[in-house]
């Protein structure tokens, strides 16, 4: 299993899959043309790595991301939650950004997580 790195671009976040520390980190714009077939890679590595007992922490820094986009960060998330594996999610967002800062409460009140609300400065 090797790491993934992911330039952003306008549309499509910068991705940090890291093996050694089981970190999954996104950030930037998420509105990719298809975002199944973006997701898809990424989903796949997290159900490897949750294969394996350990920790996973999710790092997630987006300033927007699409409906789809949406979508495939629930199944991503949802995959972690099913694995039985310990984990913490991180949802950054910039203080006075209400949208993220709500997407966020959605996510946790749905995912059976640890999930922290952390503001990051603009």
């Amino acid at each position: 299993m090797e790491n993934i790195f992911i330039p952003g671009t306008p549309k499509t976040p910068e991705v940090s899959f890291l093996v050694e520390s089981r970190t999954l980190s996104l950030s930037g714009r998420s509105i990719p043309e298809n975002s199944i077939e973006f997701y898809a890679s990424l989903i796949a590595w997290t159900d490897t790595l949750c294969s394996s007992d350990g920790f996973v922490e999710v790092n997630i820094n987006l300033e927007y991301f699409n409906t789809s986009s949406s979508k495939c960060l629930m199944d991503l998330l949802k995959r972690i939650e099913s694995a039985n594996v310990e984990a913490q999610i991180n949802w950054h967002y910039e203080e006075d950004d209400e949208d993220m800062l709500e997407a966020g409460e959605d996510y946790d009140a749905i995912i059976d997580l640890p999930f922290k609300l952390i503001i990051t400065e603009g």
